[in-house]
């Protein structure tokens, strides 16, 4: 009896065992047909998402190479046109009037000269003077003397602008992120800014307003006022019109760019200033020892303003004093 139970038991053990082994192995070959599948579902989704972000990166590359040779090609165009531009005002006698700020015509302005190196002559005639010496304080008088003039006012006028166009620029950056577009921000500075940045903006707007494109209205702003700092403005309207991006952004970095330059330009003309003191010392001795020996004895210097030979003696010292000017000139002038 005991003996017939324990072969039950095995028979039944037995049959299980061959149950679990029938059953794990169709079991684990469905099991492993999955996970096959799976890992292949899993990689074909991995290359496919590594597929995707190589051309996404491809594109993204691809727009950044673009947009850079759009900005090139703009970064050309305009400085061809700032060239050619450069030439005409060089040489323009019409726009050095406007850059000055003067709004007479260069046909007054040459009778003008004429007539005042008339009247020097005349007085120089009439103090005692040489035919000769009298034609050279004409000639310096009519033509140097005026064009020294309006030079002068230009100067002072490009001094004002720089002071003043680093805050309008800050005023346009708030009126765009306060929401304004660009073309309210330049009738903005057209309106209340101080001069000469005021008048040189009402020209950009006029020029708008008759069918210019704002870029183009910037870019002529640097045939009446002359400075890299327009032409960085210009640059910067050009470049946004055409490639996108934040105009508040660009703009408030070109305000910090030119207040940097004008504090290196005040730093540079600080250390400069003994160099360009001592240059003005120098120029001005020998006048002031003319002077000097015209005061106590004034027969021992007119020699050189009635005989021929003093006037020719007179004629080669002012050559070389005013090659010598020149030259210091150029020594202790720093372009930034």
């Amino acid at each position: 009896m005991f003996g017939m139970d324990i072969t039950i038991v095995a028979i039944f053990a037995l049959a299980a065992l061959s149950t679990a082994g029938l059953a794990y192995g169709v079991l684990f070959s469905r099991i492993e047909t999955q996970k096959k599948a799976e890992s292949r579902v899993r990689r074909v989704q991995a290359a496919e998402t590594d597929q995707g972000k190589a051309k996404a990166a491809r594109d993204r590359m691809q727009e950044l190479s673009k947009r850079r040779k759009s900005v090139q090609e703009s970064l050309k165009d305009l400085e061809k046109k700032q060239q050619e531009q450069t030439r005409r005002v060089a040489t323009t006698l019409k726009a050095r009037l406007v850059q000055a700020g003067l709004s007479i015509t260069p046909t007054k302005f040459y009778v003008f000269s004429a007539i005042f190196g008339l009247f020097v002559f005349v007085v120089t005639l009439i103090s005692g003077a040489g035919p000769l010496v009298a034609l050279g304080a004409a000639f310096i008088a009519g033509a140097g003397a005026p064009r020294w003039f309006v030079g002068f006012l230009v100067k002072r006028r490009l001094n004002k602008f720089l002071e003043e166009f680093p805050n309008s620029l800050d005023v346009m950056v708030r009126s765009i992120k306060s929401g304004l577009p660009l073309t309210d921000a330049l009738r903005l500075i057209a309106a209340e800014g101080q001069e000469p940045v005021r008048t040189e903006f009402r020209k950009v707007v006029e020029s708008q307003q008759v069918g210019l494109s704002v870029p183009d209205a910037c870019a002529r702003m640097f045939t009446s006022i002359p400075l890299q700092e327009v032409n960085f403005f210009s640059i910067v309207i050009a470049i946004q019109s055409q490639a996108g991006g934040n105009l508040s952004e660009a703009l408030g970095n070109l305000s910090r760019v030119l207040r940097e330059r004008r504090k290196m330009r005040a730093k540079v003309n600080a250390l400069s200033m003994e160099a360009k003191a001592s240059a003005a010392i120098i120029g001005a001795l020998p006048f002031i020892v003319a002077l000097l020996v015209y005061l106590t004895s004034p027969d021992y210097i007119m020699v050189l303003f009635r005989d021929p030979r003093g006037h020719l003696i007179l004629g080669l010292s002012g050559v070389w004093m005013s090659i010598g000017i020149l030259m210091m000139r150029n020594m202790i002038n720093f372009d930034i």
